[in-house]
């Protein structure tokens, strides 16, 4: 669960400023994949758990020339796709998958799962079936 005690160790970044923003871009991602499913994940509680400003988060993700939002969709679309991917998971309905991946919306789940991998959840998931009877 994300909370604002949610802190980062240092002991591993080197002493530059360049190494710290690295350091607590990865502590951020990490928050992130550790919360996935929380659908009301964002960049600024993110921010607080590691109590820097959303600017802040904004501005690392920036450097690495994405968006907080784009990285949590990214993340939550990969999990949705590895648990559709999976034949023991057929019989999961595809609204609790997109649950538990975060998506509070299931049109929206939909749309932005067939634009980034160009077929539904159910297309992919019958697909696996097909290749696992196989």
């Amino acid at each position: 669960m994300l909370d604002e005690t949610s802190t980062m160790r240092f002991s591993t970044a080197e002493p530059t400023d360049r190494g710290f923003r690295a350091v607590r871009l990865d502590a951020i991602k990490r928050l992130v994949l550790d919360n996935l499913g929380e659908p009301d994940l964002t960049v600024g509680k993110a921010a607080a758990a590691q109590r820097v400003t959303p600017r802040y988060v904004q501005m690392l993700f920036e450097a690495e020339g994405t968006t907080f939002s784009a990285f949590v969709l990214g993340r939550r679309l990969a999990f949705a796709h590895r648990m559709f991917s999976d034949p023991r998971l057929a019989k999961r309905a595809i609204g609790a998958v997109a649950l538990d991946a975060g998506f509070g919306d299931l049109s929206y789940f939909n749309r932005a799962f067939r634009r980034a991998y160009g077929e539904t959840p159910s297309d992919l998931r019958n697909r696996t079936l097909c290749e696992a009877r196989k």
